[in-house]
């Protein structure tokens, strides 16, 4: 992540700053901006939306976006995935989903990228369980692990291929193992 030197702003004065590409995160006073996707990280994010999507959005428990700006608890983030309970979905005043999404998600899903902190995407994590979250997932690539943290326990590493991760109650319906999680890599 780097880190953009200059003047402490408010979140309300980087609310209104124009966006970057890669996005930009407002933590703790700081604009960090994110490292550029690569082709592991993108492969597994598109991958997992589609799957969580197939999967929870047609019954509308639950809608996976990526890359979606959330803003709550005196910080602005930008995970690689966000799933929302459909009846915690913001929306406009005609039904259609709002740009503003000023609430944790209910499910934080993060892809670790080489050039990345494993520590600020831990702690990106743990500031979204104490604002709500129900779980956030950390990948790793490199080592082909999933870390599974929630409020209240301890995290639990996944790293077996057959191993089916742990996912929030509200998404029971959905499966996703190990293997195939990082199988696709190869799809």
């Amino acid at each position: 992540m780097v880190q953009t030197p200059s003047k402490s702003l408010t979140l309300n004065e980087f609310l209104v700053k124009p966006e970057t590409k890669p996005a930009s995160e407002y933590i703790e006073g700081q604009i960090i901006q994110k490292p550029m996707p690569q082709g592991e990280h993108s492969a597994i994010q598109g991958e997992m939306v589609t799957t969580a999507n197939a999967t929870l959005k047609p019954n509308k428990i639950a809608r996976a976006f990526p890359e979606l700006r959330c803003t709550f608890g005196g910080r602005s983030i930008v995970p690689d995935v966000s799933v929302f309970v459909w009846e915690r979905i913001p929306r406009q005043e005609n039904g259609g989903v709002a740009n503003r999404f000023e609430l944790a998600p209910d499910w934080i899903i993060e892809i670790l990228s080489p050039d990345q902190s494993q520590t600020k995407l831990i702690k990106k994590i743990l500031h979204c369980l104490k604002h709500g979250t129900e779980m956030g997932w950390l990948i790793d690539p490199k080592e082909q692990t999933v870390f599974v943290f929630r409020s209240q326990h301890h995290p639990v590493a996944f790293d077996e291929p057959e191993q089916l991760i742990l996912v929030p109650e509200f998404a029971r319906e959905l499966t996703v193992s190990v293997g195939e999680l990082f199988g696709w890599l190869w799809e």
